[in-house]
């Protein structure tokens, strides 16, 4: 009788235990399941194509390119008979393409994201721009042309303008390609008007078209998943 009762606790400790045991792998699977998922999600947030690196990439490298004798040949040759010309458009178009895609934004027009998200996008892409903008101006300290001081390159309206030409790009481009034409056009004016007036080389604006452009994109790819880890830290 004892040992038909220790032969049956045994039993019945090895079915527990098995069942424990089985418990935990299941539990172990399902947790490296549902980590593979999130880290998959988490893949797809980020939804970078390599041909958007072609448009800055290749500005940026015009740039280096166009510093030094291009650019001086074309200060000489062009911009000496334009030495009268002085406006303050370029002060103002430079934000006249992220001033209409936000405008379309609050009054309705279905863009790429909500206008509270066209909102943070465009804070963010000005910011990241001009950031690497001005950081670029005290490292290379570079003269201008009319000689005013030694914050040419790169050029700021030009890094501001095609960082909002590329957000009416990014938010209404799909909906017509004018929105992009017209962007992408006041941003070419406004690095133009800046060649023109003597207040930059033509590399300056070449690579200020690029950071506004890199800043942008790389905003907008990395958008998805800046929102998913908010909303994590928020959940803690």
């Amino acid at each position: 009788m004892k040992k038909q009762f220790t032969r049956c606790i045994f039993f019945v400790t090895f079915i527990c235990q098995g069942l424990f045991s089985s418990n935990i792998s299941a539990q172990a699977i399902d947790s490296v399941y549902h980590d593979s998922l999130v880290q998959k999600k988490e893949e797809k947030l980020w939804q970078f194509r390599p041909i958007e690196a072609v448009a800055p990439v290749s500005l940026a490298l015009a740039a280096f390119v166009t510093q030094g004798s291009i650019s001086r040949h074309l200060k000489n040759n062009l911009v000496g008979q334009t030495e009268n010309l002085h406006t303050h458009a370029d002060d103002y178009l430079r934000y006249l393409p992220g001033a209409v895609s936000l405008s379309l934004g609050a009054s309705g027009v279905k863009g790429k994201h909500s206008f509270g998200d066209q909102l943070v996008l465009a804070i963010l892409s000005n910011i990241i721009a001009q950031g690497v903008t001005g950081s670029l101006k005290m490292i290379s300290k570079y003269p201008r042309p009319d000689g005013s001081d030694n914050k040419s390159f790169p050029s700021g309206h030009a890094s501001s303008a095609f960082t909002n030409a590329t957000i009416l790009h990014e938010e209404y481009g799909q909906r017509s390609v004018w929105y992009s034409v017209g962007g992408y056009t006041t941003a070419t004016a406004v690095g133009g008007m800046r060649v023109l007036q003597n207040k930059h080389w033509l590399a300056d604006v070449l690579m200020g078209a690029g950071i506004g452009i890199a800043a942008t994109k790389v905003v907008y790819i990395s958008y998805p998943w800046l929102k998913q880890t908010v909303r994590r830290i928020r959940k803690r």
